[in-house]
């Protein structure tokens, strides 16, 4: 069994500012120290449930987050940045199962650090006209890729919102949502033995294979800045919908790759780097 774990910062156990995520925040030493817990939590909960191979993708900010002496030795690491696939860098057909560890909600949700992957850049996304952020849109990606994404962790508004996505998915909420920077939290302890079990027990009875779909899907932005806007408009294939909403339709895992090109190009003229 081959196990694929995607790590955002946002949702971690305890972490609730920006202080706390961004490199250079008077905390966020302490941070990537709690990032690596919850990471190895989730790798013992794969291992337990019979997994023979773990790959880690760092799919925070400059995503060198995790330190390799940290991380479970069992499990194998994708660091650094410019990934082609971002978030979802190494997930491939040959896995059988994602992890979403640390994941928050979209932009506009009343959730701890809630963003849709470049701050206040990005206002809103929708995929095939449904509401969408970072968790719907990896979800939906890896189902192109034929893999199902079976646990997330996060605060309870990731975890509400993967629940309406996909019902299916086992969801741990390690903190509960006050506002966007305050949160009441889960004991550390209590939270990395949820993970555990919670990722275990998903895995002794994963869903079957998600069906690929060869039909194409719709995927729409829209940016704080219409010069974001009308620059992407130089891509070929991009449309407008008004000063500020792009939209461009492909398939599946295509179109993710291609929404990371526009957050590349949003960030050399916004200068602020996505940071997921």
């Amino acid at each position: 069994m081959r196990i694929y774990i995607s790590v955002d910062m946002e949702g971690i156990t305890g972490l609730v500012d920006a202080d706390d995520v961004q490199p250079g925040g008077r905390d966020y030493e302490r941070g990537r120290s709690m990032m690596a817990e919850d990471v190895n939590a989730a790798v013992r909960g794969a291992l337990a449930a019979g997994a023979s191979d773990v790959l880690v993708n760092d799919a925070h900010g400059p995503m060198r987050n995790m330190l390799p002496e940290a991380l479970h030795p069992a499990a194998r690491l994708v660091r650094g940045r410019p990934k082609r696939m971002g978030m979802l860098e190494g997930l491939g057909a040959e896995h059988d199962a994602a992890l979403c560890v640390g994941y928050h909600s979209r932009a506009g949700a009343l959730g701890v650090l809630s963003h849709s992957f470049m701050g206040h850049e990005i206002e809103d996304i929708w995929l095939d006209g449904r509401p969408v952020g970072e968790i719907g849109l990896a979800h939906a990606t890896a189902a192109a890729l034929g893999v199902p994404v079976v646990a997330l962790t996060g605060d309870d508004a990731a975890c509400a919102e993967m629940a309406a996505w996909d019902a299916s998915v086992v969801t741990v909420p390690v903190k509960y949502a006050h506002d966007r920077f305050a949160a009441r939290l889960r004991p550390a302890g209590e939270a990395r033995t949820a993970i555990e079990e919670s990722v275990a027990r998903a895995l002794a009875a994963p869903p079957g294979r998600p069906r690929v779909s060869d039909g194409e899907a719709t995927l729409a932005v829209r940016w704080q800045s219409a010069s974001v806007a009308a620059t992407l408009l130089g891509i070929p294939g991009v449309t407008a919908d008004d000063s500020r909403t792009v939209r461009a339709s492909g398939e599946l895992p295509s179109l993710y790759r291609l929404f990371g090109v526009w957050m590349r190009v949003a960030s050399s003229l916004t200068d602020q780097p996505p940071y997921c």
